[in-house]
């Protein structure tokens, strides 16, 4: 009668020290990425017929994007394309491994609530991954998975983490 009480009395003690609770407070995040970052142009942009330009915010593990995009060929409805101007907006979380930036979030309002699905353009889940080359202190840059074009940003605001509660 006994055995069976030690077989269920190390089952629990091994669920209780596997398990953990989440941690109460958000992740540090990689200290060279605090803070804003910009992209001003991409390689041959003048010849391209439509291109997009990043803006990163990098706070603790969390990020916000503003994707700035640029077309000459209207392919949607005028009120939402702008004369070829738009802009599309990501909140989420970021891990790096090694150098992989992986990027998971939702497209956002500009005021970075959650976007519903009515409306211009793409909403719902975002996820990116970025090989990272870090070039300088200010300088760094992204090669996406799903895009041939680089993405160069500089720093415009070093940010330092404060890890805010959950």
């Amino acid at each position: 009668m006994q055995k069976p009480f030690a077989v269920y009395l190390s089952a629990l003690c091994l669920l209780l020290t596997s398990c953990s609770f989440n941690p109460a407070l958000q992740g540090r995040g990689q200290d060279y990425l605090q803070g804003e970052w910009r992209q001003d142009s991409v390689p041959m942009q003048k010849q391209l017929l439509s291109y997009s330009l990043f803006k990163f915010k990098f706070s603790c593990d969390s990020v916000f994007i503003q994707l700035n995009s640029f077309s000459k060929v209207n392919s949607g409805m005028d009120s939402c394309m702008n004369g070829g101007h738009w802009s599309e907006y990501i909140r989420g979380t970021y891990s790096q491994s090694h150098d992989t930036l992986h990027i998971k979030g939702n497209f956002c309002n500009a005021d970075y609530t959650l976007k519903k699905q009515a409306g211009c353009f793409r909403y719902g889940p975002y996820e990116e991954f970025f090989k990272v080359s870090k070039k300088t202190g200010s300088l760094v840059q992204f090669l996406s998975t799903s895009n041939v074009i680089p993405v160069n940003l500089h720093l415009i605001k070093k940010i330092t983490c404060n890890p805010k509660p959950l």
